[in-house]
């Protein structure tokens, strides 16, 4: 009985026990649910919203880019685009199929979209072909019900109505890499299909052309169908963009190269405001738009006269006689020579165990420095060169912007080389020579420069003497006026300009059949030939070689730097055909006719 009495009482027991476990478990429970639904409700409202809302960036249209005249140069047009929701697809294998039927997907093409398809959540819109036209459209919608999940969307794409006139001003837009994402962490970039701007004046001012992304709120169901649009938020578009190039005179350069390979800048003289920046042969702005199909890529990549490079800035080029007014100047500012100064040219110059050719094998016979660049003349160079030594005409080069790059800030602008005896030291642990002073003295040997260099050095020659900088923005009055007097003798540059005038304008000068008469206005420049080939001492014997009837990559470079007009300069022209020839023959016309439009521009006509 007692027993019974004691089991009974350890049952109650742990009755009791498992009732208080229950009941504080219970009140553990109803603690939690009161703290989650009154002190957490803000957060989990917040964390179901998340799961309810789909949130996506808007993307802004990108600002245009216009000429100096408000001519359009880049903008965006209506773009087609065929695209295919997987989840929409009863069979993307069969979609694929039928789809390939009215439109041709390529291999790469349809290896994309399917890699697309996987990456992506299956109701997210993924590109089939994208430049499609009206009657495109019209097939694919017409095809619609015997391709389910495959739909048209209505967007912008980059369009360049000048093609190859302005590709190496504007360059283009393309896909973002990975690299970009890394270096870029503007949620745009992470947009599917999105375009950034890669070279050109699109890459330098990517920010102001790509404005910010807005908001779209949509509610979504629990597999993410979208089921409501519920906030937007308009992003800002890009700014638009004015350039100071003439789209007239830009076309003009374009049409006077034809098929030769060159380039050509022409700028303001007093502003810095290019009007004229062109490289040659170009490819088309809107062939990499939607992507460049590996043949055309291809053709541009192998194509012996580089179309893909920028010449007028990533060039580089012996200056050639264009050199001889840096040389005059180092000169007469050191006292070394005067403008009295008389070399006697007989048409070849000993130095040591060497001998240095004028161009003129009969020579010029003697010379004072206005006479010396109005002909050219080699060895009047040769003996100022040494007189004055490599380190001043170094310096004198690097006053006048070259030897680094301009202040346009493009990624693939080069600096160029202006050697002096510190930088043989430095990159050919090697001592100068004395013979090495004559060569760069009529701009060859180590020298080289850009075309871009070439157009600043005329500019702060034609101007007085103002350091006066490129730009493709507009340049303000305020800005025009602080720029850096250069502190040369005024007397020197209007000599050297005088000598200069004296190449277009007199008789015997190496520009002479270039001359223009525009209303009284008359260009002024120097023409330049640089080899690309040594000629040796028993072809100067037998007779050296023509230049047409050497192989193209074997001619000499052709040159020409100019200014406009004679009296009060505005213009400035620097002219580089690759392979030319002569620049008295080739480039000179080019400068001649680009100035004389730039004149006749200016008064409207």
């Amino acid at each position: 009985m007692n027993r019974d009495n004691s089991k009974g009482k350890v049952l109650i027991y742990r009755t009791l026990i498992w009732g208080a476990i229950q009941l504080f478990l219970f009140v553990v429970i109803i603690a939690r649910l009161y703290y989650l639904q009154v002190f957490e409700a803000d957060k989990y409202k917040t964390m179901s919203d998340e799961n309810r809302i789909s949130a996506r960036i808007l993307v802004p249209p990108r600002g245009g880019i216009f000429d100096r005249n408000g001519v359009i140069l880049a903008g965006n047009r209506q773009n087609f685009q065929a695209m295919i929701v997987a989840e929409q697809a009863t069979n993307v294998d069969d979609t694929l199929a039928k789809f390939k039927k009215i439109m041709p997907l390529s291999e790469a093409e349809e290896a994309r979209v399917r890699r697309d398809i996987k990456k992506y959540r299956r109701f997210v819109p993924i590109k089939l072909k994208d430049g499609l036209t009206w009657e495109d459209v019209s097939r694919i919608l017409l095809a619609a019900p015997e391709m389910p999940g495959v739909i048209v969307e209505d967007g912008l794409s980059r369009a360049y109505p000048f093609g190859k006139q302005m590709a190496h001003v504007l360059g283009y837009v393309a896909a973002v890499s990975e690299n970009d994402m890394k270096n870029d962490k503007d949620p745009l970039l992470e947009t599917p299909d999105f375009k950034i701007g890669r070279i050109g004046v699109e890459k330098r001012f990517e920010k102001l052309l790509r404005g910010k992304g807005g908001n779209l709120k949509l509610e979504v169901n629990a597999v993410g169908r979208i089921m409501k649009e519920i906030e937007r938020v308009d992003g800002v578009p890009g700014t638009n963009l004015q350039l100071t190039i003439d789209s007239r005179l830009q076309q003009k350069a374009y049409d006077l190269f034809g098929e030769q390979s060159g380039a050509a800048v022409l700028m303001d003289v007093n502003s810095g405001e290019i009007l004229t920046f062109i490289s040659m042969p170009s490819y088309d702005s809107n062939d990499f738009v939607l992507g460049v199909n590996q043949d055309t890529y291809s053709r541009l990549l192998f194509d012996e006269k580089q179309p893909l490079i920028n010449k007028a800035i990533a060039g580089r080029y012996s200056p050639g006689s264009t050199f001889k007014m840096i040389v005059a100047l180092a000169a007469l500012e050191a006292g070394v020579i005067t403008p009295e100064t008389r070399f006697g040219c007989s048409g070849k110059m000993e130095l040591g165990n060497h001998l240095f050719h004028c161009w003129k094998k009969q020579g010029h016979g003697p010379l004072n420095v206005v006479e010396a660049l109005q002909h050219s003349c080699d060895i009047f160079f040769y003996e100022t060169a040494q007189k004055v030594g490599i380190d001043k005409i170094a310096n004198m080069a690097r006053r006048f912007g070259m030897g680094k790059p301009t202040k346009l800030r493009f990624d693939d602008e080069k600096a160029g080389i202006i050697p002096d005896k510190a930088w043989k030291l430095e990159n050919l642990q090697a001592p100068w020579q004395a013979g090495e002073t004559l060569i760069a003295g009529i701009g060859q040997g180590y020298v080289l420069t850009t075309p871009i260099q070439l157009a600043v050095m005329t500019a702060r020659i034609a101007n007085g003497g103002k350091m006066v900088e490129p730009s493709l923005t507009k340049v303000s009055k305020s800005k025009i006026e602080k720029f850096k007097d250069m502190k040369i003798n005024k007397k020197y540059l209007d000599l050297v300009k005088e000598g200069m005038c004296s190449v277009v304008n007199r008789p015997g000068g190496t520009a002479f059949m270039s001359q223009f008469d525009y209303k009284g206005q008359k260009m002024c420049g120097k023409t330049g030939t640089t080899q690309v080939r040594r000629i040796s001492m028993q072809e100067r014997q037998t007779g050296i070689v023509r230049q047409e009837d050497l192989p193209w990559k074997y001619r000499n470079h052709a040159l020409f730097v100019g200014f406009a007009p004679q009296n009060n300069p505005r213009y400035a022209v620097a002219v580089l055909v690759e392979h030319g020839g002569g620049g008295s023959s080739v480039a000179a016309p080019i400068a001649s006719k680009l100035l004389k439009e730039a004149l006749m521009l200016e008064e409207g006509n």
